[in-house]
């Protein structure tokens, strides 16, 4: 027996022109070409930007800066251009080139003055040919959408809108009580923290993206405007600013790849608070996290906020954050790749896998094996062959490296390569498969998931695989639960 079609509360993650109404075909068209227009428009004005304005030292950095920009962005223009609402996985993870590399070497990360221009000529043609070979490797690669129970079968096809509230509500509880309380026992906070979280991922993009399909009433769109933005403010008041900043990226993405429009209005107002609130975040630290000023309670959150807007605001604390500390450059991961490649393999030998035979060991329970490595070994294992931290520093910070500066730590330009072949391929087959697929399917689940993890751009590829492994686990067993128990 075929597989019903997508109910309206659970449209298939894409859908091909025409296999819509003509009216529905010739909006998706007009949405296609305005969002592909704005998309070339802006990086044109992006490149005409840094064609004027690049902090550079050499001139070949600029043209490489510039095609970064360019692969990086091309396959969001691509998907754009398409008049299909699927969800732009690869794009996503592509995207993410322009701030990790792209930006960090035009504008001049404070960092890249430590090193020899040539060290940074390097490092440029290694981010480029990892994306060319990912870009290929995607344009390339062949195959068809399943057709199986697990990629076609809804798992939960009523009541869909209240059990959405339920995972927000649990999911903005659960953040309450954790930052706020000593409730829930330590030996039972990784494992919840892991449900709520993928409760909340679930959530937070099918929600959002019913609401680009106009299918969101508006007392679920006040309810959940209303528990995503406290989400935002209780994951903001520990003063990491990216648990905020995923949440809402992923809900961003939801309705972007539903609706094929851009919310200026929504980004216009978040745009400015995440930028104060960057400016006053180091004089925030300073007070609660060195010098140890008691932690904010619930009741204390306003003030909390008043303060930290305070300090954003102050001219002085305002200019220093610009001067040494930019939004983006935060996001850099270029002066890591810079670092590696000046001193491999001259002066430090490749590492020839050994952060890659680090990877099996992660999948193992550690139920079963108490003295399992931690999951951050191959970032510890790094920091340390580098002269970054000693040992017993790791236990304290952690330093972002990424999958790029890994690959080339290990295998050179040929790492890089390879890489990005394999990126490439993983997001096509992933993507095609589920490309037919029910949101409310374990194989749209998936693609949610992959989604969430296509723009962790600092991780190591032991632990890009374990967590999103374990991202699997907890959202694909989420959905199992209910069917099975709250029927």
């Amino acid at each position: 027996m075929s597989p019903p079609p997508p109910s309206p509360d659970t449209p298939a993650t894409s859908g091909t022109l025409l296999a819509r109404p003509a009216r529905d075909r010739a909006e998706l068209l007009r949405r296609s070409r305005r969002l592909f227009g704005l998309g070339v428009l802006g990086l044109a004005v992006g490149l005409g930007y840094y064609t004027y304005n690049a902090k550079v030292v050499d001139p070949l950095h600029l043209y490489l800066g510039q095609i970064m920009i360019v692969l990086a962005a091309l396959p969001s223009l691509l998907w754009a251009r398409r008049a299909r609402y699927g969800l732009p996985l690869f794009e996503v993870f592509m995207l993410t080139g322009l701030n990790t590399y792209a930006i960090p070497l035009l504008s001049g990360h404070q960092a890249l003055k430590r090193f020899e221009p040539d060290a940074i000529t390097t490092a440029a043609l290694g981010v480029v040919l990892f994306q060319l070979a990912a870009n290929l490797a995607f344009a390339f690669a062949r195959a068809e959408p399943k057709r199986g129970d697990f990629w076609r079968t809804e798992i939960v096809s009523r009541n869909l809108p209240r059990y959405l509230g339920y995972g927000m509500a649990i999911t903005t509880a659960y953040t309450v009580i954790i930052l706020f309380t000593y409730w829930i026992p330590s030996e039972l906070e990784g494992i919840l923290r892991a449900a709520c979280y993928g409760l909340g991922i679930i959530a937070t993009f099918i929600q959002c993206r019913r609401w680009g399909q106009n299918q969101l009433p508006p007392g679920e769109k006040i309810a959940f405007t209303l528990l995503l933005v406290a989400q935002v403010i209780f994951s903001w008041a520990a003063l990491f600013l990216v648990g905020g900043i995923s949440i809402m990226l992923l809900g961003l993405l939801g309705y972007v790849s539903s609706s094929k429009k851009i919310p200026f209005v929504v980004l216009a107002l978040v745009l400015p608070v995440v930028a104060v609130l960057h400016n006053g975040k180091s004089a925030m630290r300073l007070k609660y996290w060195e010098n140890k000023a008691p932690p904010p309670t619930i009741t204390d959150l306003p003030a909390f906020f008043s303060e930290w807007i305070d300090y954003g605001l102050d001219p002085e604390i305002k200019a220093k954050s610009e001067e040494n500390n930019h939004l983006l450059e935060r996001t850099s991961l270029f002066h890591i790749m810079c670092l590696v490649v000046s001193v491999t393999p001259e002066r430090q030998p490749y590492l020839a896998g050994e952060t890659y035979a680090q990877i099996p060991a992660q999948f193992i329970p550690r139920l079963f094996w108490p003295e399992k490595p931690p999951g951050h070994i191959s970032t510890y294992t790094l920091a340390i062959y580098y002269g970054l931290q000693r040992p017993e520093d790791t236990v304290k910070t952690t330093i972002a490296f990424g999958l790029l500066t890994e690959a080339y730590a290990n295998f050179g330009f040929f790492g890089l390569g390879a890489l990005g072949t394999l990126m490439g391929l993983a997001f096509k087959l992933v993507s095609t498969w589920a490309s037919e697929s029910p949101v409310l399917s374990y194989g749209g689940m998936l693609m949610i998931v992959l989604m969430a993890w296509s723009f962790q751009t600092e991780f190591t590829l032991s632990i890009w695989l374990s967590s999103f492994v374990q991202g699997c686990v907890t959202v694909l067993g989420v959905p199992f639960f209910l069917r099975n128990f709250l029927k």
